[in-house]
């Protein structure tokens, strides 16, 4: 097996071994919160503490690398990963599993490190093609997650879903240590760590804002104060970053079209995306006639061809962007998505019809997906490139946050009765999300890609036809700029 090849492999698994770890988290959570006897929102905080984290330290991560050598910084976020895990799994109160899963969120940056580590060692004809098979375990790793992690945790507890995880975490590292090779130029620039903690914090209060939205209230002055002391922060971070000399990430980079699309669409899709995602999840599980009644082991299969459409039109992908490139793969991406958006409002009476409707939709995920990374990685100079992977991730892990809580909020505000009727008198026992607040969900999941089209439109189209990318070539001068 040649350099690459094993690299890509590494790199897969690894990355394959988080996915799968984070969704299986997602069955433990109501054990989690009856064992340490918390609130539902406080058991949310397992997820949202592991999100929240890997946005606001994926920039700097990616400075580190692009300063520091992307094979130190790679394996210093899985070692991270792995004293988290480790430490979750042993958790004696929710607040050191908490705790645990913030640290986890530092590990996450291992992704756009991945990404800029197989675009130094691809030729540019072939990145995208490596990149469709390091996106594929997005999909890969979250349908072996609800799989096997609804029988780990109920066989075996929750806990164990994190001591595998150390496990097989500790032995990609050690293969990474020996086995990963020193890619890319180190810029020995100063990292601007007070650009990395402004935008760090700023991102953090937002995501807080949008995670407690449902429970504090829109508009309460609690949150509100949240929100807006997040968009303060970032002004600030603005400009300071036009001020020092050597900032976090150049913010004339963002005059680069491809990478100023790449990342409006990716916090736009990212809301559309998960949106749907949340909808697919809860759908397949409410009690007929409100959704299809299925339990979380036949959910979990239910969602499984989401992740074959990833892993057979991924690659498919990967192969036609050089030829055809990202611009016309995005149209198409957001047109399947919002296919099958539409299908989800007339056509999902049955598991059959929920299963296609997940199909089409994993075909338009993957296809916006793949123009995105590849439009990032190649349009910025080299020394910007784990930087910008970095910034792209925080914007569409925004998006992606911001998703499942516009879902919920359509769940909690259409809600029909749950009536029984007991010695001719009818009794409400409780209230279920409604058709309506589905349908709303997919409508606006469909809104949100029409706008991914549009944004879309504005991509520069590129090719690997024996012509060399135009946009890279606009952008010589940056790299000539900054070579030491």
């Amino acid at each position: 097996m040649d350099i690459k090849s094993r690299t890509l492999l590494i790199l897969s698994l690894m990355l394959l071994v988080v996915n799968y770890v984070e969704t299986m988290v997602i069955p433990a959570l109501p054990t989690i919160e009856q064992d340490f006897s918390i609130s539902p929102t406080l058991a949310g905080w397992v997820t949202s503490a592991y999100m929240i984290v890997a946005a606001a330290t994926s920039p700097l991560m990616g400075k580190l690398a692009d300063t520091y050598g992307k094979k130190k910084m790679y394996v210093t976020a899985i070692g991270f990963y792995i004293i988290a895990v480790a430490i979750a799994g042993f958790s004696p109160n929710i607040w050191v599993l908490l705790g645990a899963r913030a640290i986890q969120g530092v590990g996450f940056s291992m992704f756009p490190i991945a990404i800029a580590y197989i675009t130094d060692l691809y030729p540019k004809e072939k990145v995208a093609f490596a990149q469709a098979v390091l996106s594929a375990m997005i999909g890969i790793g979250p349908a072996l997650g609800l799989l096997i992690g609804s029988y780990v945790v109920e066989d075996l507890g929750w806990p164990y879903a994190f001591h595998t995880a150390a496990i097989l975490s500790l032995i990609l590292f050690i293969i990474s240590i020996k086995y990963l090779p020193h890619t890319g130029i180190r810029y020995k620039e100063k990292v601007d760590y007070l650009g990395s903690t402004l935008i760090g914090l700023a991102t953090v209060l937002v995501l807080v804002y949008i995670t407690e939205g449902p429970t504090l209230g829109w508009a309460s002055v609690c949150n509100l104060s949240l929100l807006i002391s997040g968009l303060v922060t970032y002004g600030i971070f603005i400009a300071v970053e036009r001020k020092i000399k050597e900032p976090l990430l150049r913010l004339d980079l963002f005059k680069i079209r491809n990478f100023a699309v790449a990342n409006l669409v990716g916090i736009i899709s990212g809301v559309g995306m998960f949106t749907v995602f949340i909808f697919l999840v809860y759908y397949s599980q409410l009690p007929s006639p409100y959704g299809l009644g299925l339990s979380i082991i036949q959910s979990g299969l239910l969602m499984s061809p989401v992740a074959f459409g990833m892993v057979i039109f991924g690659p498919m992908f990967g192969r036609a962007l050089p030829k055809i490139g990202p611009k016309p793969i995005l149209i198409l991406g957001s047109l399947l998505s919002s296919l099958a958006y539409i299908m989800l409002v007339y056509y999902r009476s049955n598991p059959t019809e929920v299963l296609i409707d997940g199909f089409i939709s994993s075909i338009g995920l993957v296809a916006v997906i793949i123009p995105l990374v590849n439009m990032v990685a190649l349009s910025l100079p080299e020394q910007y490139r784990t930087t910008g992977m970095g910034m792209n991730t925080l914007l569409r892990t925004i998006g992606g946050a911001a998703g499942p809580v516009v879902a919920t909020s359509f769940m909690q505000a259409y809600q029909v009765p749950v009536i029984m009727v007991y010695d001719n008198q009818p009794l409400v026992l409780g209230f279920m999300p409604s058709s309506t607040a589905f349908n709303y969900i997919a409508l606006f999941g469909l809104a949100m890609m029409i706008l991914t089209l549009i944004v879309s439109l504005w991509t520069k189209n590129y090719t690997f036809r024996g012509v060399v990318v135009q946009e890279n070539n606009k952008n010589n001068h940056l790299t000539n700029e900054y070579t030491r």
